[in-house]
């Protein structure tokens, strides 16, 4: 078995695999290689979530038990479409599984939204999270700031641009991380919504973090508290909506307390454009209105906010799978269950998907158990009509690679390059600080 991918996605699709009792009563062996294109595993949980989310970075250890699994075999630095093809992988395992996730920012189709100073929360986030493929330097521009976006990814940047450089020393993010944030100085961070305090995406817990920074505090307008009958209904419904309504509506009726910087968070404000000639100097929105059922529609009333950036946290989308079709508006590859479907819509065989490159960056990263449950009860069921792979020894794909020049990284070589990063940052009383370039990280890994 194959799965590309070695995020949360791929690697809990290896974990039921192992535990599927349907394959352990037919005796068949279980062995299970997990690619990735970056040298280490761990994906989203690694380069998408906030370097001050120890908590969510904890996963970390329940996918480590997985990937220690003798019937599992990690290899990293191996690109899918530059190093291999399907046929490859067909030729190498029965089965493969795609969990590639969704690496891009949903485009933002409004004037001035490819003006210098407007910037993807992708692009930011990979910054930040020190991910090699990205460039080393990050300008923040400006004293004023825009996040478009309602979900945990907009909370997230706009705390990491809220924040001061300095709390983040207990990390593991990198110097260059560090310069850059500590260059900036941003003193008002505004979040806009296009919907109601009711209809907001992010988690309490993400919310509440928004309070929690020295010298910042976060500014509600009481007159963004609109209600209607499908918004009292939805809190009625959902703890998560209840708690999130609660603690904005304590923080529109307190006192400022004068810190040095502001978090705004504005709802009902609809971005139409972006403004400015040649970068970023304004953000115009439109009031909005509820309708009744939980939607919104516009009132007219234009409203110009003075910034100097903006950064858009409105989705993510997959990237286009080689010798695979894909849906380019929903950003996924078109299945049924996890089973691979062709232009005809019928299932090409051997071929499943899971996580978001499945069903979209829906979810927080433990429902992605749900998705790979499903995939792997379709895949068993198939079994039997799935064809053998031509060269299934362990060792020919590793030869196969060899003979391509890839310098692949091995479990072992991840250990080798998880204990140097703990070494870097030991004398800085830190857990780890992250290895950046992705030559330092294969040579490590490789131990050349």
């Amino acid at each position: 078995m194959g799965i590309v991918g070695a995020g949360p996605a791929g690697i809990y699709a290896a974990d039921i695999l192992t535990k599927d009792e349907t394959l352990a009563a037919s005796g068949v062996p279980v062995s299970i290689d997990v690619l990735d294109r970056l040298p280490s595993p761990y994906g989203l949980v690694r380069y998408g979530v906030a370097p001050d989310h120890p908590r969510i970075k904890q996963i970390q250890q329940a996918l480590h038990k997985v990937l220690d699994k003798p019937q599992v075999r990690f290899i990293g630095n191996v690109e899918y479409g530059r190093d291999l093809k399907l046929e490859d992988l067909r030729r190498h395992y029965d089965a493969v599984v795609f969990a590639t996730g969704s690496d891009r920012d949903r485009p933002l189709d409004i004037p001035g939204a490819d003006l210098p100073g407007c910037h993807g929360a992708a692009d930011f986030v990979a910054w930040y999270d020190s991910h090699p493929d990205t460039p080393e330097d990050w300008r923040v521009e400006g004293t004023s700031v825009a996040v478009i976006g309602a979900g945990n990814v907009a909370v997230d940047v706009a705390r990491i641009l809220a924040k001061d450089a300095d709390d983040l020393l207990e990390t593991d993010i990198t110097d260059n991380v560090h310069r850059g944030l500590g260059a900036k100085g941003v003193t008002d961070v505004h979040v806009f919504a296009r919907r109601g305090i009711a209809q907001a995406k992010f988690t309490p817990m993400e919310l509440r973090e928004l309070d929690k920074q020295p010298g910042v505090e976060v500014v509600v307008d009481p007159e963004d508290f609109e209600l209607c009958e499908a918004s009292l209904a939805a809190i009625e419904e959902s703890n998560q909506t209840k708690t999130n309504v609660k603690i904005l509506q304590n923080w529109a009726i307190r006192d400022l307390r004068g810190e040095p910087r502001r978090l705004h968070l504005h709802f009902l404000h609809r971005p139409v454009e972006i403004l400015g000639t040649d970068r970023v100097t304004g953000l115009r929105t439109e009031r909005m209105e509820l309708t009744g059922d939980g939607g919104v529609r516009g009132t007219g009333e234009l409203v110009d906010h003075d910034v100097q950036a903006v950064y858009r946290a409105i989705g993510y989308l997959g990237s286009p799978v080689a010798d695979l079709p894909f849906d380019e508006e929903r950003g996924v590859i078109p299945n049924d269950g996890g089973r691979v479907l062709d232009l005809d819509d019928q299932p090409i065989p051997g071929v499943y998907t899971t996580g978001w490159i499945k069903r979209g960056p829906v979810g927080l990263i433990g429902h992605t158990k749900g998705d790979a449950l499903e995939t792997v009860a379709n895949l068993v069921a198939d079994r039997d009509f799935l064809a053998p792979a031509a060269e299934p020894e362990p060792e020919s794909f590793l030869r196969l690679l060899g003979e391509r020049g890839v310098p692949f990284t091995t479990w072992e070589g991840w250990q080798r390059l998880e204990s140097h990063e703990e070494s870097l940052g030991e004398p800085h009383g830190r857990k780890r600080i992250k290895v950046r370039s992705r030559e330092d990280m294969t040579r490590i890994a490789r131990a050349e």
